[in-house]
């Protein structure tokens, strides 16, 4: 399926050589950041029996970090066709016959059409996609019990340097670009879609917030 319909630059930019770094570094240096800090939350809800959807799943790592945890299944929807074979590779193993299900494309489109799920995460994925209400939205609609997505905070020196990073894609010719979304307004529109939150983390760069079903 392709994926290009929407923000066909970040298909583009997450290619298979950056693919094969991550999946490396990551099976080098385990998890860090805020994705650790993800990971470490969501282990505080009962995750026995409940199925993971993960919207722009990258190379597979929350997927393949829970699935010790006792998932009953895993679906990932990745817009990149590298990092979803790199996913692939990294999770089918770990669920060992459980259900995975690996679909490429742009989830703000595939929403629709995409079964409900227990437990929806973003992991640094709303800054990488221009629309952040249809891509909040979708997710939210799937969710079931709980939702968890991190972003960029939005302060002057996040807003710097991404300003600079997409200047010099920019120069290079690249399209793709990183997004700074106004917080107030992601958490307005997943309340709306009737989640309430339950967490919320922060470090220097990144904020982390968890919502669940009321």
């Amino acid at each position: 399926m392709a994926c290009c319909a929407r923000y066909c630059e970040a298909e583009a930019h997450f290619g298979p050589k950056m693919a094969e770094g991550d999946l490396r570094l990551y099976r080098r240096r385990g998890v860090t950041g805020i994705t650790r800090a993800l990971l470490s939350e969501l282990r505080k809800w009962p995750l026995q029996g409940k199925h993971l959807l993960d919207i722009g799943g990258g190379i597979g790592i929350l997927g393949a970090e829970l699935a010790a945890s006792g998932l009953a299944g895993a679906t990932l929807v990745e817009a990149s066709p590298a990092y979803l074979e790199a996913a692939r590779r990294e999770l089918e193993p770990r669920f060992a016959g459980r259900p995975t299900e690996f679909v490429l494309g742009d989830f703000a489109l595939l929403a629709d059409t995409l079964p409900d799920r227990d437990v929806v995460t973003l992991d640094r994925v709303v800054c990488c996609y221009p629309d952040f209400g249809a891509l909040l939205q979708g997710a939210a609609a799937r969710t079931l019990s709980l939702l968890a997505f991190t972003y960029p905070r939005d302060r002057w020196h996040t807003r710097l340097t991404i300003a600079l990073e997409n200047f010099l894609r920019r120069v290079k010719g690249g399209g793709f670009r990183v997004f700074v979304h106004k917080p107030d307004l992601m958490r307005a529109r997943l309340e709306a879609a009737g989640l309430v939150p339950a967490v919320r983390r922060e470090t220097f760069v990144w904020a982390l917030e968890l919502y669940r079903r009321s």
